[in-house]
């Protein structure tokens, strides 16, 4: 859980950077970026560490974690954060843990107690709820890019913690990476602006997601779904919307209030909870 923790702090500040990069470069140069970076230090990573190549099987599946986490959600998440700010978009993302669930339970084959699924709603529809009231209401056209991230997420997190045990967490987003950066290269090269805009937090939001969001955050999440469970550890995610506001108020200015709070204390008293109830694994083969 702690691991799990170290991860979701990570992955916090993902939206906050990701758009104080698009306020300075193209939302598509972002989104590609982060794959040719960050598949340079995965490479570099596998050459270093003298890992085993991955057998024709766990190709497979790091072809589909690629897709996910190496392009859908960089890309995803950067178009949706020219059109909302990060707190609104960080709320959309609370969906994640129940998306999370439910791919352990297909792909993983966990099985969940009644009560988890509950716990897990319940949370699911506080973080909802907070972004109705927040929102007037409504759900901007941006809420569904990010429900698509959501969902390409939550499939590469329930993949990559499968191979997670036998490849390591950062040998999966370093296969993943490399992967992707050939086909994500001459993009990111056509998109890069000239001249280079001055230093600015845009090149630092840009860094953070390509060294920390997109590689090393990897590191302690993928260790604790492998060792926590995907289901149980992903629901330490409903924490994300509110550690990502708080971010947002601390580096942007945006706004934090006494709502954000209430809600984000009953988030914490549901993952707590939700601790108590079970959920099966399947033995590792």
């Amino acid at each position: 859980m702690f691991l799990g923790l170290l991860g979701v702090v990570a992955f916090s500040l993902t939206l906050p950077a990701t758009r104080a990069a698009v306020a300075v470069f193209d939302p598509w140069f972002v989104g590609v970026a982060r794959g040719v970076v960050a598949g340079g230090l995965g490479a570099l990573y596998l050459l270093l560490g003298r890992n085993r190549l991955p057998t024709a099987a766990e190709f497979r599946r790091l072809l589909a974690i690629s897709v996910c986490v190496a392009v859908g959600f960089p890309l995803l998440s950067a178009l949706a954060m020219v059109q909302v700010g990060a707190s609104q978009g960080s709320v959309t993302l609370g969906l994640l843990p129940l998306a999370t669930a439910v791919a352990a339970t297909l792909l993983a084959h966990e099985r969940p107690s009644l009560g988890f699924w509950r716990m897990a709603a319940l949370g699911s529809a506080l973080v909802v709820g907070y972004s109705l009231i927040r929102g007037g209401g409504a759900l901007h056209a941006a809420d569904l890019v990010l429900f698509a991230a959501v969902v390409v997420s939550a499939v590469g997190y329930a993949l990559g913690a499968m191979l997670a045990p036998a490849l390591g967490g950062l040998a999966v987003i370093s296969w993943a990476l490399v992967l992707a950066a050939p086909f994500l290269l001459l993009p990111a090269w056509l998109l890069l602006p000239t001249p280079l805009p001055p230093p600015s937090g845009g090149w630092a939001g840009l860094v953070y997601v390509c060294v920390i969001s997109q590689f090393l955050g990897f590191l302690p999440w993928y260790r604790a779904l492998a060792l926590g469970g995907i289901a149980r550890v992903g629901q330490i995610q409903l924490l994300q919307p509110f550690l990502t506001i708080a971010a947002a108020w601390a580096l942007l200015g945006e706004a934090l209030d006494p709502l954000t709070l209430g809600f984000a204390l009953a988030v914490v008293a549901v993952v707590v909870l939700g601790r108590r109830f079970a959920v099966m694994r399947r033995r590792p083969s």
